[in-house]
């Protein structure tokens, strides 16, 4: 983020800019509240299809006008918010290829196949528990919360849709797998990251936030089990053995409909790079609905006056950037399974587009450090710290719509603090993972959230509530701030010891008693760190 700044800095904007008040930086947020607000009461559960993109650039105007009273000008607030739209494209291109890849495996049978002997093996009864532990394992393996959603995920749901479950809370268990396996991922791109704005070793990371995800996960589980446990099936929904047949009759089932899943999930523990794995993943699904699946192309195609093999061309063309569009005659297994196409993400994509614009023009124009310097004052003792760095980062997931700035931008204004009071730099990473990197899908225009809504067809406001893992989480990290549990700070060596919380949050001294530097090594009140 440094060298965007900077890059905007040499483009053009004033030398000596007017630092934010705190009423100007507040502006843009009170507005953005305001307007989001408004699209709910207005739009409901559909102000995610244009009004949010609207309320969003309509205080990316509101922002930039605070900017440029206080001295920047318009062509540097302008190319800020392209460098800021320039960093979701990544996000952008992963998400478009996603569309494709579930199309095509979708027309492939891959989805097919997963959602016919899932319905069979998987009890409802345990259902949603067993939908966490499948996520978070195929997570841990490959690094990647929205790889697992975009693949087993959109299985998953598919099932829960078949066996009249919800899927509104299945998206819930999905994404809390999902992020747990990512979190402790030596493979992920945001622990790698927290690891490395807080200075820490990778592993030691991951070790010291084991003891925050693995309770908080284990609780989840315990919900979704009880949850399980006293589900009421629908009288009203798809017709089990219905579903199995008509899926039978049009689709080729077989576990060699799966090898475009084997692909992915092969090249994502090779380490090959998000949108290529996933591009070529919809392209092998692609050939394998040509080779197994022609019928199906042919009919999703009907244009009698094509030969088979222009039309088998036509047939995967379409489904990249169109869709599938299931006809076997039972409507609601027909919704079910029409999905997919890049055209499918082109609303998320707007709603990216506008909230990273919204966010960088607020970093560009310094309004988001200003509204985190008072949050670092007001954090006296260590519980009180490590809440304003979880609640910061949730807050940097609203506003910036950005998990990667989530942890950056924290992580850098929060450091030197850390340091200040001897804290150990697993702490920190830890807290940024607990408030960025979990939190980020509970956000509707977060790159994560939008990307989750619109791979698993589920809106966030909707899974939000069941997405327990990600809601726990970070309250058992500010739980550990304020108690001390597995809290570390240097000795005089630089080795770290685990020690109570502060006594008292009052007071700056006592947080590290009447000598104001950390616990010694044989303080009654120390523990060892696992």
């Amino acid at each position: 983020m440094r060298v965007r700044l900077d890059q905007v800095e040499e483009r053009g904007v004033p030398a000596a800019p007017k630092e934010p008040s705190l009423l100007d930086s507040l502006i843009p947020i009170i507005s953005l509240v305001i307007f989001l607000a408004l699209s709910v009461v207005l739009f409901g559960t559909d102000s995610s299809q244009g009004a949010n993109q609207i309320a969003l650039m309509l205080c990316t105007l509101i922002a930039a006008l605070v900017a440029m009273k206080n001295g920047y000008d318009f062509k540097g607030v302008s190319e800020a918010m392209l460098l800021g739209i320039g960093a979701a494209m990544g996000a952008i291109f992963i998400l478009l290829a996603v569309g494709a890849l579930i199309g095509a495996w979708m027309m492939s049978g891959t989805i097919i196949t997963i959602i016919y002997y899932g319905v069979q093996f998987l009890s409802p009864t345990y259902f949603y528990v067993s939908a966490v532990v499948l996520c978070a394992i195929v997570a841990l393996s490959i690094g990647s919360s929205w790889t697992t959603a975009g693949t087993i995920g959109v299985g998953l749901i598919g099932i829960a849709a078949v066996l009249d479950l919800s899927t509104a809370i299945t998206a819930g268990a999905i994404i809390s797998g999902s992020y747990f396996g990512d979190k402790l991922s030596p493979l992920s791109e945001t622990t790698n990251l927290a690891s490395a704005v807080a200075g820490v070793n990778l592993f030691e990371h991951i070790k010291n936030m084991a003891w925050t995800t693995i309770p908080a996960v284990l609780i989840a589980m315990v919900i979704f089990l009880f949850i399980g446990l006293n589900e009421v099936p629908n009288p009203e929904g798809l017709d089990t053995t219905v579903v199995l047949e008509t899926l039978e009759s049009e689709f080729n089932i077989t576990l060699l409909t799966l090898i475009p899943l084997v692909v992915v999930v092969a090249m994502a523990l090779k380490r090959y790079p998000a949108y290529p794995t996933i591009i070529i993943g919809a392209l092998v699904g692609c050939l394998t609905a040509v080779i197994l699946q022609p019928n199906v192309v042919l009919s999703f195609v009907n244009d009698p006056s094509l030969g088979t093999p222009i039309a088998m061309l036509k047939g995967v063309w379409m489904v990249l950037f169109d869709g599938y569009v299931s006809n076997t005659g039972y409507e609601g297994l027909d919704d079910l399974l029409t999905r997919g196409g890049m055209s499918s993400m082109l609303i998320t994509v707007w709603l990216i587009i506008a909230a990273m614009g919204y966010g960088a023009v607020l970093e560009h124009a310094g309004m988001l450090n200003r509204l985190i310097q008072p949050v670092l004052r007001a954090a006296k003792g260590t519980g009180r710290l490590i809440l304003a760095v979880i609640g910061t980062c949730f807050t940097m997931n609203i506003v910036t719509a950005d998990q990667y700035i989530a942890i950056v931008l924290p992580g850098r204004t929060f450091k030197a603090e850390f340091e200040s009071r001897h804290l150990e730099g697993r702490v920190l990473s830890r807290a940024l993972e607990d408030g960025g990197t979990i939190t980020s899908p509970l956000v509707p225009w977060n790159t994560c959230g939008a990307y989750m809504a619109a791979t698993l067809g589920i809106a966030t406001a909707a899974y939000v509530p069941y997405a327990f893992f990600n809601l726990i989480n970070p309250l058992v990290g500010i739980l550990y701030g304020f108690t001390g549990f597995k809290v570390a700070y240097q000795d005089e060596n630089g080795s770290g010891e685990v020690v109570s919380a502060d006594r008292s949050e009052d007071s700056e001294a006592n947080v590290y008693g009447e000598t104001n530097g950390p616990p010694l090594a044989g303080d009654d009140d120390a523990d060892s760190d696992g």
